[in-house]
């Protein structure tokens, strides 16, 4: 079975007069209303990270890019962007001085990425683990980092389905950090197949992870702009 290539870029959050030259009047109003300086520029280095990597991946003109963020689910105006007329689907995460977007033709894609911190990992662990994987989660010598892969592989997956956190991530079962990536179970409304699922490398302090609803093999490329 041919792999699927998949597109994984990653920048630090910058604000600079070329990436705010690329906004949309819509874009630049939502910009506008961040009030903190991180998040103005997590926000605009996800856009120009969008458009530089998608033009490198179509040939389309960066500056006439325009975004949908329609829900395939129940149509509003809150789902992840995409490039109406493409068949290249992208999904992008920020957290902390991060930024990651990733790439993929034919299939549908999500990403996530998380800053490790001192969260109540027990209390969250509850709302977001699975029982096996609160077992294994029990036994693991950095719990932190346990968490937080976890947490990574389960948000890209639902954004690859487009559900985002509207579906319970209790009812996903997958495999403990430190094992290869896979879906073992999958319960609920939500569930889909086939799907495969990867860990990036975002650096000491971070988890991250890629799902592409496919059954091909992936092959990951990772670069830093």
């Amino acid at each position: 079975m041919p792999v699927l290539e998949c597109a994984v870029r990653w920048a630090r959050p910058a604000d600079t007069p070329e990436m705010r030259a690329l906004l949309t009047d819509g874009e630049r109003e939502r910009y506008e209303r961040f009030r903190q300086p991180q998040d103005k520029a997590r926000f605009v280095t996800g856009r120009f990270l969008a458009r530089t990597a998608l033009a490198e991946a179509t040939g389309l003109d960066p500056r006439t890019m325009r975004f949908t963020t329609d829900c395939p689910h129940c149509g509003d105006t809150h789902g992840k962007p995409r490039l109406p007329g493409s068949s290249v689907d992208f999904s992008l995460s920020h957290s902390g001085d991060r930024v990651v977007i990733v790439l993929t033709e034919g299939a549908d894609v999500g990403v996530d990425v998380e800053q490790e911190n001192d969260r109540d990992i027990d209390r969250l662990a509850e709302m977001v683990l699975a029982a096996p994987e609160r077992t294994a989660l029990a036994a693991m010598a950095d719990r932190r980092s346990g968490f937080h892969r976890y947490w990574t592989r389960k948000e890209a997956l639902l954004k690859a389905t487009g559900h985002g956190l509207a579906a319970p991530m209790t009812d996903i079962h997958l495999s403990p950090p430190g094992d290869p990536a896979e879906v073992i179970a999958w319960t609920g409304e939500a569930a889909v197949s086939p799907v495969r699922l990867a860990d990036l490398d975002p650096g000491p302090g971070y988890a991250a992870a890629a799902a592409v609803l496919t059954d091909r093999p992936l092959k990951i490329t990772e670069l830093t702009y």
